[in-house]
């Protein structure tokens, strides 16, 4: 008995993952892996039953949002009509039910067809959706196209809904990488609007501590942001102001290139990755403690 204990934290110290798993109570876990055809997740979101994963791919992939069961297996297959997807990086709902799509995607930062796209997407057994609004922007402060290498602020991979406006969370590509991200606030309404800049934050690390890759809130109006490495909860903000917010940092103690996070409940959360030639293509529940 004693040697079988010997030999398994043996086991546990050549296995910095399994180690991981077995200290960590609120580790990543594995739900699912992705259908193969879904390689470049860039955003998900869950229905308003909680029955169905609606999930989106970026730049060069087709104007489709693919709807998997809680299992990962591929049960719809919608065309999104009249629009493009010009670079869609992440998908988000509000309170009533209704999906909306960033087509905000901007790694050059010289984008000036930035827009925000309601869909009437109401159940996995559609083969199409119209597009019911669409919500043009261009981002206060922003007077270059692109702007200077050192500062390269403009792009954006995640955004929420709340209140009646949407949320936007810049990735920064800045050269100096300093973890510097901007927060803007745009009217969900049709038209086209200059985005407001309510905050100016910052998040500890390098490039994948600190990237921002898509967004989520729950009905605490608790917000995450999700990196490559980590996930950042955001309180004590203002809807008009978010310079003041405090961050709290939650290493995920695993490293791959995540898109995409949504709320199953307040607490739990899925979480998906792009697919490359050694990992990911998963999707994971993290607990929030």
């Amino acid at each position: 008995m004693k040697l079988n204990y010997i030999f398994v934290l043996f086991l546990l110290s050549c296995n910095p993952k399994a180690q991981d798993s077995a200290t960590n109570n609120n580790a990543l876990k594995t739900e699912f892996s992705l259908p193969k055809k879904l390689k470049e997740v860039s955003g998900i979101a869950l229905s308003q039953d909680q029955k169905t994963i609606w999930a989106i791919e970026d730049a060069g992939n087709k104007n489709v949002v693919y709807g998997l069961d809680l299992k990962g297996n591929l049960i719809a297959d919608v065309l999104v009509e009249n629009t493009e997807n010009n670079d869609w990086e992440d998908i988000t709902k509000d309170k009533t039910g209704n999906f909306y799509i960033g087509d905000f995607g901007n790694n050059e930062n010289d984008r000036k067809n930035l827009s925000i796209i309601k869909l009437d997407l109401k159940e996995n057994s559609q083969k199409s959706t119209q597009v019911l609004q669409t919500t043009r922007f261009h981002y206060e402060g922003q007077t270059e196209f692109p702007p200077k290498k050192s500062n390269l602020l403009y792009d954006c991979e995640a955004f929420i809904e709340k209140g009646g406006s949407f949320y936007l969370f810049t990735k920064n590509r800045s050269k100096g990488f300093d973890g510097t991200f901007l927060v803007f606030r745009i009217p969900n309404k049709e038209g086209d609007f200059e985005a407001k800049l309510i905050g100016k934050l910052k998040l500890e690390g390098g490039y994948n501590d600190a990237a921002i890759t898509s967004a989520a809130i729950n009905s605490k109006d608790q917000i995450v942001l999700l990196t490559h490495k980590n996930i950042h909860v955001l309180s004590g903000f203002t809807a008009d102001d978010f310079n003041s917010a405090g961050i709290q940092k939650i290493p995920l103690q695993h490293n791959s290139q995540k898109e995409a996070i949504v709320f199953i409940d307040d607490k739990t959360l899925l979480i998906a990755d792009e697919k490359d030639k050694k990992e990911g293509g998963n999707v994971y529940r993290f607990e929030l403690k």
